[in-house]
């Protein structure tokens, strides 16, 4: 098969040919019609996030059908349409899988990281962990639904009783959960990189009251503000901006260090939290949440080899929406 594969952080990845992966006990094997382009990937790529498995496949908003099934496999059949998310694989057994947090497993292992992922007509996948895509939706459409969508529905509803709510970083993530909101009566407020006049006007078009620069106050104190930029010293200006008693959401695996911020900021019962990867549960509750909304993703389409050019288009903030990688024909 033909994969992109990571040799090493920092570098380019590299279009290779690599054997069919065997699925083993309680594995699909999963021919991949499209994989959405995360911003994972790139700290991932660019050395940002530390411990991957080397060589490595990236890849985690994963749409594929199933061809082959290992051992032990009852939950999906050979043709299913399945997702494969970031969250691989857990042990079930530590303290924190059996409180319910198995996104805070000890030994978690995640798709495109410590896992191969989906940069690659074939990958093998932990059927436990693997969701059925909803008809209507295309591939290419539904990829960027199992991370953008997954986690940052974990994130939003983190603030549940939000009425005025703002997005920091307007991409993937944040583009899906400003049309659940919208669809919900909340009010959204979308801040972009400075100048970002396109991403200003794509943010209104999907139902946002308020698009600026994130540097630019709104015109209303928020009751919640999600942050998918990972700038650290968008948590200060984030505080700034949400009322008392309000919550500042990290959103992002990776962000840059926090600076110093004055009491005052925090004071009033403001909270600052962060998401951690994410739940069989939350991937449950959003298709849930979807399933009445008429919701589109807004994509930009790649070849498999064009991989690295996707990358270097979502670091530059030139994407509007998602990357999506095609890769395979229904």
């Amino acid at each position: 098969m033909k994969a992109m594969v990571l040799e090493r952080s920092g570098q380019k990845l590299e279009l290779c040919d690599l054997p069919v992966p065997e699925p083993g006990a309680g594995q699909a094997l999963v021919r991949v019609l499209a994989c959405a382009v995360c911003r994972t990937d790139l700290h991932v790529v660019d050395g940002e996030l530390t411990e991957p498995k080397l060589p490595l496949v990236p890849g985690h908003e994963i749409v594929g059908v199933v061809e082959a099934l290992g051992p032990e496999c009852n939950l999906v059949r050979v043709g299913d349409r399945i997702g494969v998310p970031w969250l691989g694989w857990t042990c079930g057994v530590c303290g924190q899988c059996q409180a319910g947090h198995e996104n805070l497993c000890d030994t978690a292992k995640f798709t495109g990281y410590t896992l191969d992922g989906g940069y690659a007509e074939h990958c093998v996948a932990d059927e436990r962990y693997c969701f059925k895509i909803p008809a209507g939706w295309s591939s290419e459409h539904a990829a960027p639904l199992l991370c953008a969508g997954l986690i940052g529905y974990r994130a939003y509803r983190m603030a549940p009783e939000a009425r005025r709510i703002g997005f920091y970083g307007f991409g993937a993530a944040a583009h899906l959960l400003a049309q659940i909101a919208v669809a919900q009566g909340r009010e959204v407020y979308a801040f972009t990189r400075k100048g970002d006049i396109q991403a200003q006007a794509f943010a209104r078009g999907l139902g946002c009251v308020w698009a600026d620069n994130s540097d630019e106050p709104p015109p209303y104190a928020l009751d919640a503000a999600l942050i998918f930029a990972p700038a650290g010293d968008l948590v200060p200006a984030a505080l700034a901006h949400v009322r008392p008693g309000g919550t500042v959401v990290c959103a992002g695996i990776h962000m840059s260090d926090i600076p110093s911020f004055p009491y005052r900021l925090l004071w009033q019962e403001r909270c600052v939290r962060s998401v951690a990867n994410l739940t069989r549960a939350d991937g449950v509750a959003f298709f849930e949440a979807i399933a009445g909304i008429r919701m589109q993703t807004h994509i930009t389409t790649y070849a498999l080899e064009q991989a690295n050019e996707a990358l270097a288009d979502l670091r530059s903030g030139r994407l509007v929406g998602a990357a999506v990688l095609k890769i395979g024909r229904s």
